[in-house]
């Protein structure tokens, strides 16, 4: 009986991931679309501040969602019942798994936000596809601006990732660290060597000064 128990609880699990990497995978190529629709209709914002910041915020907002939506397809995937509410006045998606009973659930609903952007910023750097808009360059700031939170400021805390994906005993701290600060890592280079990503976060002024979200000027 416990065979058959643990035979089936692998298929379930095996379509879990399936359908987990499917809605990943469509994910992906849904904001690949936005991106480039972005890029084809903003060409100006990368020589113009004020739509610039706009179209940058944008991206990291649109990063933001991708994370939590990560969240909440994994929880529905594994047999969750995902709801919202607030931790300390943060507004958290919680996975409505007991992590003591089913630990490698909770680990799969931890780990998706972060692998989620991780994927997509990858994706974003792989895919060939017309680069360097606003919103594009704010998609990779959300992604990697937010492995860094969770790796440094949320580290530590009730609702952070990083803490839950410890507790269920999968990872350490210092193995998520290495593995999601070494992609982000990884994509920062990147960027800083692609000509499509250059002065990522200054835009030039006709003065020969430089905007980087306050007027300042630069010799």
């Amino acid at each position: 009986m416990r065979e058959r128990r643990y035979g089936s609880y692998r298929v379930r699990g095996r379509a879990a991931i399936r359908r987990i990497v499917a809605h990943a995978t469509a994910g992906v190529v849904a904001v690949l679309v936005v991106a480039s629709a972005a890029r084809a209709q903003s060409a100006d914002t990368i020589s113009s501040p004020r739509y610039y910041w706009r179209h940058f915020s944008y991206g990291v907002a649109a990063s933001i969602l991708f994370h939590e939506a990560a969240h909440i397809v994994t929880a529905m995937a594994v047999g969750g019942h995902p709801t919202f509410g607030f931790d300390k006045l943060r507004p958290t998606v919680f996975s409505g798994i007991d992590s003591h009973v089913a630990p490698h659930k909770q680990f799969l609903f931890s780990a998706a936000g972060l692998t989620a952007q991780t994927v997509l910023d990858e994706a974003i750097l792989d895919v060939p596809h017309a680069r360097g808009s606003a919103f594009e360059r704010g998609l990779l700031g959300g992604g990697i601006g937010t492995t860094l939170f969770y790796l440094t400021i949320g580290r530590q805390g009730s609702v952070s990732d990083v803490d839950f994906i410890a507790r269920t005993h999968a990872l350490t701290k210092t193995q998520v660290t290495l593995i999601y600060g070494g992609m982000a890592a990884l994509h920062s280079l990147r960027i800083s060597r692609d000509p499509h990503y250059a002065n990522f976060f200054a835009r030039g002024r006709p003065d020969g000064g430089t905007d980087v979200g306050v007027q300042l000027t630069l010799p």
